[in-house]
């Protein structure tokens, strides 16, 4: 028997032939055939994803019921972000953040990128709070022994133990101060990564090892208050100023001194408040002056170079005919007398601002702080000291105080500032580290060289800020809030210490027994806030900020 077998393709496929027919051998057949079966199986898993209920891109994997905030390009300059109700292993390669998500079992449209709006105390909506253990910062995790809970995981796994920054923003590289230097390229690179963190939390965080950091070489600049100049101060340590701000949910950039600069041209900016904004005006004035060639262009217009004493201070930097500005005002209300009919006493005005108001009020950017003179010590203990048109109280607790006297602040606000021309941003209550006593007790930080890992030894959110939380609901001026009282209170390691001018004459006996837990080494922290304070003027984006 012959053992080919002719076959007529038409018989198979009737509507491929022509008319006149061509025959196959069936092994050619058993070819095609299986060649079939293999285009049919392809088009129908192609088709038909078995996995189709779900959305994959770069990282993320997530049931099609979640609405991200974030779109298709806002995602591709996001660190990689596995959101998933199962856990897995983490490559290593990437930031990979998995969150368990609490509370929302069979539920649709969870926004992420928000869910740090609300953080209070280490909580936050939507996910449980647990105790973070940062000891190892190079690999970081979050203890499963959580404080308040055992639910939600937030794993952390940066490569060779930091968390990389992008390398490319839109079409631009970045440079080591995060942005390209041309002003035109930095507004299209901004504008495409501000939308990975324009929703996020961006005071939710942890302290990232950076060796990267600080924004101005250690000593480099001759405007640092020499009570904040550790270096010249002989600290032996520099490892405070190798920590970077990390958030949780998203990147920020890092502060392009000469787009700051740009954005300033032509303005003025003032910080008002006690010597922590002071502190953080220093840090600002020698960032900016940094990225400039010509620094003889940097000047305070008076020609002073300490800046302890009350009173008005203004760096010009001329290249930019723009002013950055300090005024002194601890209490932002007004210090005052009352007097009797013989004497008079010293009293403070909870219901009128402080005499300087005049030379803030005409300023485009306005940063403003108080709360660490809102002590007994330094208010009389609140007997006979506040004041309210003819009545002074003969007694009256610190924290009722400075709730009148932010009260009177946000009505001057809402009275005196022209929102269309000048924005308002309030900074938080910087946290302090005395251990063993306060600062007039013996309190030391004496040898801190790192920061705190363990959130379980943070401090609650402190009440000056839940009071100013309070003022922030009535107030109907547009007010940033930069909330720096948890991040501060991480860093242990980054206050002077025993190494401030002061006590460069008293023996180390007497330096330990006297020390600066309060302020904080430049450069060092401060610059951090000078950071956020950038990332938050591109978040509102109003005026020149406006990306």
């Amino acid at each position: 028997m012959n053992l080919k077998k002719l076959v007529a393709i038409s018989d198979h496929f009737p509507n491929c032939a022509s008319s006149r027919k061509k025959a196959v051998s069936g092994c050619g057949l058993g070819f095609v055939s299986f060649f079939i079966f293999l285009f049919l199986l392809f088009s129908t898993f192609f088709l038909k994803n078995p996995n189709s209920d779900k959305v994959f891109f770069q990282g993320f994997n997530t049931t099609k019921d979640v609405t991200f905030v974030q779109n298709s390009t806002q995602l591709e300059q996001s660190p990689k972000i596995l959101v998933s109700e199962t856990t897995a292993e983490s490559n290593g390669s990437n930031l990979d953040i998995r969150l368990n998500l609490v509370g929302n079992e069979g539920k649709g449209n969870i926004h992420f990128g928000n869910f740090t709006s609300n953080v209070k105390n280490d909580s936050f909506n939507g996910i449980s709070a647990k105790v973070v253990d940062f000891k190892d910062t190079h690999l970081i995790k979050l203890k499963d022994d959580a404080k308040n809970g055992t639910s939600g995981a937030i794993t952390m796994n940066p490569n060779e133990g930091k968390v990389s920054n992008f390398q490319e923003i839109g079409s631009g590289s970045v440079k080591s101060d995060g942005l390209e230097q041309d002003h035109g390229k930095n507004s299209q690179n901004l504008r495409n990564f501000s939308s990975s963190f324009e929703d996020c939390d961006i005071f939710h965080g942890r302290w990232v090892r950076d060796d990267s950091k600080p924004y101005y070489p250690v000593g480099s600049c001759p405007y640092v208050d020499r009570d904040f100049n550790c270096h010249l101060n002989r600290r032996p340590d520099d490892e405070f100023v190798k920590w970077r701000w990390q958030p949780f949910a998203c990147e920020i950039p890092s502060l392009n001194a000469t787009d700051f600069l740009e954005r300033l041209r032509g303005k003025k900016m003032v910080f008002v408040g006690d010597s922590l904004n002071r502190n953080m005006w220093e840090s600002l004035v020698c960032i900016l002056r940094h990225s400039l060639r010509n620094k003889k262009g940097v000047f305070e217009i008076s020609g002073r170079r300490e800046f302890k004493k009350k009173g008005f201070y203004a760096f010009r930097f001329e290249e930019y005919n723009c002013t950055v500005d300090f005024v002194s005002s601890p209490f932002l209300v007004r210090e005052s007398s009352f007097k009797l009919k013989n004497s008079s006493f010293e009293t403070l005005r909870l219901d009128l601002m402080d005499r300087t108001t005049s030379m803030y009020q005409d300023a485009d950017i306005l940063i403003f702080n108080t709360g660490h003179w809102w002590t007994h010590e330094k208010t009389s203990r609140g007997e006979d000291y506040y004041q309210e048109g003819n009545h002074v109280y003969p007694r009256l607790k610190a924290l009722d105080a400075y709730t009148r006297a932010l009260s009177t602040w946000a009505k001057w606000v809402d009275k005196n500032i022209d929102t269309h021309k000048t924005q308002v941003i309030f900074r938080g209550y910087s946290l302090t580290h005395f251990r063993g006593g306060q600062w007039n007790s013996g309190g030391q930080c004496h040898k801190e060289t790192e920061p705190i890992f363990n959130t379980s030894h943070l401090n609650n959110y402190p009440s000056k800020m839940r009071a100013f939380d309070n003022v922030l609901r009535v107030i109907k001026t547009p007010v940033i809030y930069l909330n720096i009282s948890r991040l501060t209170d991480y860093r242990k390691d980054g206050h002077p210490s025993i190494y401030r001018t002061s006590h460069k004459t008293m023996s180390l006996e007497q330096r330990i027994a006297a020390q600066d837990c309060s302020h904080w080494c430049l450069p060092g922290v401060p610059d951090t806030w000078n950071e956020l304070l950038y990332a938050s003027l591109l978040k509102v984006g109003s005026g020149s900020w406006k990306i």
